[in-house]
């Protein structure tokens, strides 16, 4: 007779989470060198030499090397520290993303990256900077049970999302500003903000892009994310600017149908280098061409147990700011996943948007890992109630309700007295 299934209250280290990420990165690894890879220099070799060869992967290995240290730092630390903390990591990265303003280098139109001195690599801080909007918008929103219902405590959060989202609106990252927005009005939803507010932000936000796209539709602009709203409606009429990305996107995934053309193929698509950016924003179109449908379902579930356990997590979380912190994970690498995805198959604009774990460059990837870690501290200080079983919602066919009760743990689901300092989230 199997014991009844135990749920660890003081908290435990998420192992299962920590392989689906990592064997997310080390797949990444192996699509860069595919998406970089140089006939020329690395035919008929082993795959360690071809990835080796290739500065984009060899960078990339290192990057998932050293995250481990990351992880442990963050994991480390009492979660505690990241509530006082906040609006100490909230004004430095702000004040990299003003300094980066100022003397950043220039890449692809965008001022976004601060030239470092260690091993000449730069930084790019608008990454760090959705990680300490989050930190910060989950210490404001966590204080009180009606968030944003006073005018001063209103004027506060937007200047808390505001503020930066300008600065790198100013760089040139339109991509992560969306981002930004999404994860603001996620959070502020499960926070309990009054929901006319919220979709006033939308009615806001869907009058923007429509002005922007009737500006650009009536005049001969020639900026490129303008260009790329545009040609996401008609790629054929822009097939030789904002719309090419998007045309060969397609063709390099709908080459691949079921299972793939197969790896490191010199005749291919991205090989040959049609596919913009195929190793950091269209990475999706090398997994699609190379992999197939198959390859792509499989990255795609690997994203989607990561959802549904920090979602999971999130339900089970009695602490306030905590839960927050976890929905704002969610949400950024949600919508992150949902537009790269989405932007590779061209039923979204192209936003240069990264791929989570998957695309080049270190920034996104250290950044990425800290949000992962976060939640992972979260989990390991007993704030978040995890199980050694399987996901009741993972469970195909069977009552989410009837699944708790069979294992015993009906009180569960029964909603706990929030703490005093921090008062849990009415998930509706």
């Amino acid at each position: 007779m199997m014991s009844e299934t135990r749920w660890n209250r003081e908290g435990r280290f998420d192992w299962l989470m920590v392989l689906v990420v990592y064997a997310l990165a080390i797949f990444g690894i192996f699509c860069i060198a595919m998406a970089r890879y140089q006939p020329s220099v690395s035919e008929g070799k082993p795959i360690l030499n071809k990835i080796l060869d290739n500065r984009s992967s060899m960078w990339q290995s290192i990057f998932v090397l050293v995250s481990p240290v990351v992880i442990g730092v963050i994991v480390a630390i009492p979660t505690e520290f990241f509530h006082a903390r906040a609006r100490l990591v909230y004004f430095a990265v702000l004040g990299l993303l003003l300094l980066t303003l100022v003397v950043g280098t220039v890449s692809n139109n965008l001022r976004g990256w601060l030239k470092s001195s260690i091993l000449g690599r730069s930084i790019q801080p608008s990454e760090f900077a959705k990680l300490s909007i989050l930190l910060m918008l989950a210490r404001q929103l966590s204080r009180s049970e009606k968030p944003m219902s006073k005018f001063k405590d209103f004027i506060r959060t937007i200047l808390i999302v505001g503020v930066p989202a300008l600065v790198i609106l100013a760089q040139g990252e339109t991509g992560t500003v969306i981002v930004i927005a999404f994860m603001f009005l996620v959070m502020i939803y499960f926070a309990g903000v009054d929901i006319r507010i919220i979709l006033l932000f939308v009615f806001l936000g869907i009058l923007f892009i429509g002005a922007i796209v009737a500006y650009g539709m009536l005049s001969e602009t020639t900026d490129y994310r303008i260009l790329r709203l545009l040609a996401f409606m008609d790629p054929q009429k822009y097939e030789k600017s904002g719309g090419y990305q998007i045309i060969m996107s397609q063709r390099a995934i709908g080459s691949g149908q079921t299972t793939g053309v197969g790896t490191f193929l010199p005749g291919s698509w991205t090989t040959l280098g049609y596919v913009p950016e195929s190793s950091t924003d269209a990475i999706f179109s090398v997994v699609g061409e190379c992999f197939g449908f198959v390859g792509c379902a499989a990255v795609l579930l690997m994203y989607l147990f990561l959802i549904l356990r920090m979602i999971f997590m999130a339900r089970f979380t009695e602490d306030k700011f905590c839960q927050l912190v976890i929905i704002g994970v969610v949400s950024a690498l949600l919508f992150h996943v949902f537009q790269n995805v989405a932007m590779s198959m061209g039923i979204m604009p192209i936003t240069g948007i990264p791929l989570p774990f998957l695309s080049y460059g270190g920034s996104n990837f250290i950044s990425n890992i800290a949000a992962i870690a976060l939640v992972l501290n979260i989990a390991r200080s007993g704030n978040a109630v995890t199980s050694s079983v399987p996901l009741p919602i993972l469970n195909s066919g069977q009552d989410i309700g009837q699944a708790v009760q069979r294992r015993g743990l009906r009180r569960l689901f029964t909603r706990r007295k929030a703490s005093s300092k921090s008062p849990g989230i009415r998930f509706r």
